[in-house]
């Protein structure tokens, strides 16, 4: 189903309490971003198609700097967001390391993308904020991931 302005339009006027039952009856019960909060109190709602990602532990040997230029990096996920999109990350609920900070949500704004939801943390939150990218999170920690 192609996400037409009309039905977006019409899904911004769908509770989460609607739209979380009409999925648990077509038996998607196990498919929800948990913790997740505005990260901006007052925050608008927004509705768009998913980009999805997922943060797994990683190998100290292996998760460098150098390793942030690899293919399969948050970088190079940024760079493959089409515009519009929801950036929906599964860091496993890990919250003593922030996935993005200002710069990658500043990097989702210039290219165009819609909001960021986690269960993960974001770190440089002033900056985060300062983006204006709605953000729905876990929290905030100052560490970075290295698991990217």
């Amino acid at each position: 189903m192609t996400l037409t302005p009309e039905l977006k339009s019409a899904a911004l006027g769908v509770t989460t309490a609607t739209l979380t039952t009409v999925l648990i009856k077509k038996a998607v019960r196990n498919t929800f971003i948990r913790g997740a909060r505005p990260l901006r109190t007052g925050q608008q709602r927004v509705v768009g198609e998913a980009f999805t990602l997922r943060f797994v532990p990683g190998r100290e040997d292996l998760a460098t700097p150098a390793s942030w230029a690899s293919p399969i990096s948050s970088r190079a996920a940024i760079e493959a967001m089409p515009e519009d999109v929801i950036a929906v990350t599964d860091a496993m609920g890990v919250g003593d390391a922030g996935i993005f900070g200002d710069i990658l949500t500043a990097r989702m704004v210039k290219r165009g993308v819609a909001a960021l939801v986690t269960d993960g943390v974001v770190r440089d939150v002033a900056g985060v904020l300062g983006t204006g990218l709605p953000v729905w999170c876990n929290g905030v920690a100052a560490p970075p991931s290295i698991a990217s």
